[in-house]
């Protein structure tokens, strides 16, 4: 272990932990020094606290349950006696939220992904995965044991060339898949793309397969109140499984899966990650309750959100640097080289700006970088600061 941590630590891609106090209006105390937080999650810019108004509404809402309080954990499965009455009322609301017939919530996105991915299909079937999904994608991929087919970010030829391949009647090639599944993240949470989301249903549609789209980056911060990508394009009843986290815009914890609900059914009695772990506390599900209500009616911050990061990526770019293909409200810096990456985040942090690096396996090879995230929170001049200052610092690194 020695050696392996020091041949990381050697390559620039030692991880280690550091305590993260938030502060107002985007800002967080790290290692002793205040920093303007540019790289959570936390799109929309929501309170991070539990404010004295929210908590007397829970105890009234609990109160009108019939129960004497609202519970802080789970205390078993949700399939044993873990299943509160606040995980149901959640579960009805979201479906709603998304149009859709029925609801799952998990622990988290990253239990959602392994265990729906790894119901849905088996040793036989094939799954079509956008090189660039996150890690809970690839990893419930290969809990399933299907056959894990990868296509470059985004190429759709490539992708309709081996969904042929795997389709029973088309051509004679790899192999007969009774099941296939596309699976592909909606915004790119390292790079800020966008996926093709209208293309990859038409070609679902064509050769039937089903659809899984992870909203985790969109949830929140696209559609209607906030419904998600799927829905901004008016494709949600076409696409079979769509998993949204509570853990970015929602600033909470927790996933989703919204479909029809015979796929909730089938999860409720395959998703492993669902059967043997731990429901999510009641109390955060009647806390993500009361943020629905707050991200439904956010329009204002998505648009300032959008506007920010336009902004910001404007004024990156009239620096000359790469900030690659994206056009959504994560901007990366790409640096390259681990080594790169790793002095332009500690010149940031002496400057008084939170910015992570981003290093393999997290990205690709020789494409490390620092991945940033404006908010609603950060003033215009304070952006134009970051922007500067990184461009100051990318010429003397």
């Amino acid at each position: 272990m020695k050696e392996e941590l020091d041949e990381r630590e050697r390559m620039g891609r030692l991880r280690r932990l550091s305590t993260a106090i938030w502060l107002e209006n985007g800002w967080i105390e790290r290692d002793g020094r205040r920093l303007l937080n540019l790289a959570s999650n936390h799109y929309l810019g929501l309170a991070p606290w539990i404010t004295e108004q929210g908590w007397e509404a829970l105890r009234t809402e609990t109160e009108s349950m019939g129960e004497p309080g609202v519970r802080i954990g789970s205390g078993a499965s949700r399939l044993i006696v873990g299943h509160d009455p606040h995980h149901a009322t959640l579960e009805r609301e979201m479906a709603e939220f998304k149009q859709r017939e029925a609801c799952l919530v998990f622990t988290s996105g990253y239990m959602a992904n392994a265990g729906v991915i790894s119901a849905l299909v088996g040793r036989q079937d094939a799954v079509f995965s956008d090189r660039l999904n996150h890690a809970s994608i690839v990893d419930g991929i290969v809990l399933s044991r299907a056959h894990h087919v990868r296509y470059p970010h985004r190429d759709l030829n490539r992708l309709e060339d081996q969904l042929k391949k795997w389709s029973v009647g088309v051509t004679s090639g790899a192999g007969r898949a009774p099941r296939k599944l596309i699976v592909t993240d909606s915004v790119f949470s390292m790079d800020g793309t966008e996926a093709p989301l209208t293309d990859l249903v038409t070609l679902k549609e064509r050769y039937d397969a089903m659809l899984m789209v992870d909203e985790a980056h969109s949830g929140g911060v696209y559609g209607p109140e906030g419904r998600g990508m799927c829905h901004e394009l008016g494709l949600h009843e076409r696409v079979d499984v769509i998993m949204g986290t509570y853990g970015k815009a929602f600033g909470a914890v927790g996933a989703y899966i919204a479909a029809d609900d015979i796929v909730i059914r089938y999860l409720v009695n395959r998703a492993r990650t669902f059967i043997y772990n731990t429901g999510l506390p009641p109390l955060m599900a009647a806390l993500i309750r009361a943020r629905l209500s707050e991200v439904r009616a956010a329009d204002e911050a998505r648009s300032e959100l959008m506007r920010k990061a336009a902004l910001f990526r404007a004024r990156l770019r009239a620096g000359g640097l790469d900030i690659g293909e994206g056009a959504s409200h994560i901007v990366p810096i790409m640096l390259g080289t681990d080594e790169l990456a790793v002095a332009m985040s500690a010149a940031l942090a002496e400057t008084g700006i939170a910015g992570v690096a981003i290093r393999p396996p997290t990205v690709p090879e020789g494409s490390a970088r620092i991945r940033f995230a404006p908010t609603p929170m950060h003033r215009d001049e304070d952006l134009l600061w970051v922007a500067d200052t990184v461009a100051r610092l990318a010429r003397n690194i």
